[in-house]
């Protein structure tokens, strides 16, 4: 029997036009031309989603959320997807490059800002207040309407519109996080989510990234707990864990080969450290997406 594996996409292939860095789209005709999207699959871009009717599931990451008219969700590139809906479902979709707001902007690092681009799942789906319902829905009109006409500096159009939805719905993560965070620890904090999203399978320890960060493991520990409610030694194996997901939905790797990509000393010691903390071996949690 061949072996599955979970199929990666770019933009040029979703939206059938191989140069493309942007799409942009109503979600019931999308959805119709992409029936497969429906199944766990990756994405080399980003992707913005605002549902405006429907019901049913979506998952990012492992994680299931029920679906609700008015709620928006945001996915960087290579988290893994998948729907199941029920009944007619619409809205808007918006996927694009990493690349396509960089003649815009002059900080690469621009996104990151939001917590809702962070990858942190828990920050990714967002259920929009009444008040913001109608805003959203505009600067989405406003995109389709740009991507159709394609008149005279529609792309500066578009990426004025796209920074516009970013804030506007941004403030709510911000709003949230400055009441108990000064600005400060909030830098702080993204810095080390930062690091660990650039060295999770070299540095496991805390104490490796207090280092970087010219702080205290305490300090950095004292943080954590404050404003996510886990230890820094939770945070990172919680993203060591995720990462084992993500390459174990590949069939075609061996559970020894994923272990060496994760630096761990063998495949028994990665079995223990992936069961202690998710109660299942590698081998069970692979054979439950079967």
């Amino acid at each position: 029997m061949a072996k599955k594996v979970i199929p990666v996409y770019d933009v040029g292939a979703i939206s059938g036009v191989k140069e493309d860095d942007i799409q942009i789209s109503r979600f019931a005709p999308y959805l119709r031309v992409h029936e497969n999207l429906r199944n766990a699959h990756k994405h080399t871009f980003y992707h913005v989603m605002l549902f405006t009717e429907g019901a049913g599931t979506h998952t990012i990451d492992f994680k299931t959320f029920p679906v609700k008219p008015y709620q928006i969700y945001f996915m960087i590139p290579g988290q893994v997807h998948g729907w199941q809906f029920e009944g007619h479902v619409d809205g808007y979709i918006l996927n694009f490059s990493a690349t396509f707001l960089h003649s815009l902007l002059l900080k690469p690092d621009y996104l990151e800002q939001f917590p809702f681009f962070s990858g942190d799942v828990g920050e990714a789906v967002i259920n929009l207040p009444d008040e913001l319902h109608k805003p959203v829905a505009a600067i989405f009109e406003g995109l389709i309407r740009e991507s159709e006409q394609r008149a005279r500096m529609s792309v500066d159009m578009i990426q004025t519109l796209m920074l516009q939805l970013f804030i506007l719905v941004g403030r709510l993560s911000f709003d949230k996080t400055s009441s108990h965070t000064s600005a400060y620890n909030y830098a702080l904090l993204k810095n080390f989510q930062k690091l660990i999203e650039k060295n999770y399978s070299t540095l496991k320890l805390p104490k490796d990234y207090a280092e970087r960060l010219f702080i205290t493991p305490n300090h950095l520990n004292a943080l954590c707990n404050s404003v996510l409610g886990m230890s820094a030694g939770e945070v990172i194996r919680n993203r060591i864990i995720l990462e084992a997901k993500r390459l174990l939905t590949n069939q075609d790797s061996t559970i020894s080969e994923i272990a060496y990509q994760l630096n761990f000393a063998d495949n028994s010691y990665f079995t223990k450290f992936y069961k202690k903390y998710t109660g299942q071996t590698p081998e069970e949690f692979r054979k439950s997406l079967r």
